[in-house]
């Protein structure tokens, strides 16, 4: 019986009359990605650069969230031509890839995408959920139509690149990391200082001006919304471990005695992303 695929994040970006919402998924937690699809959100971002996910938790993450009106996103560990092919066999039809910062590592990540004579991507869709072991009619010759590419500007040399970069053919839209981008800086953990700020918005500037959407992630909500302000057609605002750890947090000190002062001083503060 032929199948139909869902549409792509490039689609839904199209489609769009608002900037799309969205949130991490990083805890590697299929039941806990699934918790987060149904939440009303119209994203997900399931990271396997920063968080214990490979890929059969990927693949249960992604089954998870299939059901449920969100779009996932799959954040690559690394733009290898490898990694992506088996990510995309998975059936993920929307990827991140981290630490793009010049149009050549960008047309890498095109190529990484496309089947041959346009691309390098492995034909292995007959054998993979990608095409739904064949049950999705004519896969290979429309495989473009079915995967949208997104690439993350988030180095001081991505931003000034950053037109280039959101130019090549292929890539559907580029995501700034402030995190990265404030280490590149030389102000790690500093997210919100003024110069990293600055930076997001000519990375937006420049993206924008090609015409290709621009996404950032901001925790602070009034970041957030100030990058929204700015033209930021996908955001994301939160993630999963976060909550959890944020919210168990506030239990403790609701119901459980103040600690004692350490001897050591204060602890200092906590890094937002």
């Amino acid at each position: 019986m032929p199948l139909r695929l869902a549409p792509t994040f490039r689609d839904a970006l199209a489609a769009a009359s608002r900037p799309l919402a969205g949130m991490w998924v990083c805890s590697g937690s299929p039941l806990v990605a699934e918790i987060c699809a149904g939440a009303g959100l119209d994203w997900i971002l399931i990271d396997m650069e920063h968080s214990p996910n490979g890929l059969e938790s990927t693949l249960a993450q992604l089954q998870a969230v299939a059901a449920y009106p969100v779009t996932p996103v799959v954040r690559v560990p690394i733009g290898d031509v490898v990694a992506i092919k088996q990510v995309l066999d998975l059936g993920a039809q929307n990827i991140l890839v981290p630490m793009i910062s010049s149009a050549a590592e960008a047309r890498e990540v095109v190529e990484a995408v496309r089947y041959p004579p346009r691309g390098r991507r492995g034909v292995g869709s007959a054998l993979a959920r990608s095409a739904r072991w064949n049950r999705v009619d004519g896969y290979l010759e429309n495989a473009d139509e079915h995967v949208s590419v997104f690439v993350q500007v988030e180095t001081a040399d991505g931003v000034a690149a950053a037109a280039e970069i959101a130019a090549v053919d292929g890539v559907d839209g580029v995501f700034v990391g402030p995190s990265d981008l404030a280490a590149s800086m030389g102000v790690l953990g500093q997210q919100t200082h003024p110069d990293v700020t600055a930076a997001v918005l000519r990375a937006f500037d420049a993206v924008r001006g090609t015409g290709k959407p621009v996404g950032v992630n901001a925790f602070d909500p009034a970041i957030a919304q100030s990058y929204l302000d700015a033209g930021a057609a996908f955001i994301l605002v939160g993630a999963d471990v976060a909550l959890l750890a944020r919210g168990s947090e506030a239990l403790a000190a609701r119901f459980l005695p103040a600690p004692s002062p350490s001897p050591t001083g204060p602890a200092g503060p906590r890094a937002s992303y």
